[in-house]
């Protein structure tokens, strides 16, 4: 019984809300997904089988992804799921300072 009682005491009820989508259509590393009703412009999304997407056109049925690899393995009516992170490019200090001081001289 202090197995049970153990279990018991160490459950959490955690609930996780997914945004996924269905695939459409996959070709010329664009992919159209239906659903994914929360997507943001330039939210990473993940295939199902581990590709990784950046969600850009957003209309009002399905989305347009650009496929960050090569998706040979992504079918159609196969999952995907938003990250919930934006896409994000590192930009070097050097390339900050060179940037702010171009701005100072217009």
């Amino acid at each position: 019984m202090n197995i049970i009682r153990e279990r018991i005491e160490q459950y959490t009820r955690e609930v996780q809300i997914v945004n996924t989508g269905t695939v459409l259509q996959v070709g010329n590393d664009i992919a159209r997904i239906y659903g994914l009703d929360e997507v943001m412009a330039g939210e990473l999304v993940e295939f199902e089988e581990g590709t990784i997407g950046i969600a850009l056109n957003l209309e009002s049925n399905n989305v347009g992804v650009v496929l960050m690899g090569d998706g040979l393995l992504i079918q159609e009516e196969s999952s995907v799921k938003a990250t919930g992170r934006i896409a994000q490019i590192p930009v070097s200090e050097a390339y900050k300072r060179h940037n702010h001081y171009n701005k100072s001289r217009i």
